[in-house]
């Protein structure tokens, strides 16, 4: 051991700022906070969006349009991704729970099936919606659509 490794015990210094005691700490007077203005009070807590009495921007930026709280949102998957997944996994049904498996939904997602692409086998899907097109290509290569 030499004058080198020298250091106080654990627990004997504490690292902390002491605020506020007295002009002989070196942080008493204003105790840190500067001189008047909001930030300087007690109580001050600083507004989320505030800008320091500027305009804050969710006011500046103009508002349009109209959001529909009733809005249906549905998850689109095409024919021929179908036709890409009966011929990797040789299914003939597909549902929901086809559908989470193989990672194409979340499991709470309304599903829709739309009509890009073609199809060869005859499958039997189960979704929430489908378009006409995907209707009309599924019954015609021999598959039936079901609607949740």
């Amino acid at each position: 051991m030499n004058l080198s490794n020298l250091k106080p015990a654990d627990g004997a210094v504490r690292n902390e700022k002491r605020i506020g005691r007295g002009t002989g700490s070196g942080r008493g007077g204003t105790s840190t906070r500067g001189h008047k203005g909001a930030k300087s009070r007690s109580g001050y807590s600083k507004k989320s969006g505030f800008e320091g009495g500027q305009m804050p921007l969710q006011r500046r930026v103009p508002k349009f349009g109209f959001t529909n709280i009733n809005r249906v949102e549905y998850k689109g998957i095409n024919i021929d991704v179908l036709q890409d997944l009966s011929e990797k996994n040789s299914a003939t049904v597909m549902d929901i729970a086809y559908f989470v498996g193989n990672g194409l939904v979340s499991k709470n997602a309304k599903i829709k099936v739309l009509g890009r692409g073609e199809i060869t086998q005859a499958l039997e899907v189960h979704a929430h919606a489908f378009s006409k097109s995907a209707v009309e290509a599924i019954e015609k290569a021999g598959g039936k659509a079901v609607t949740l």
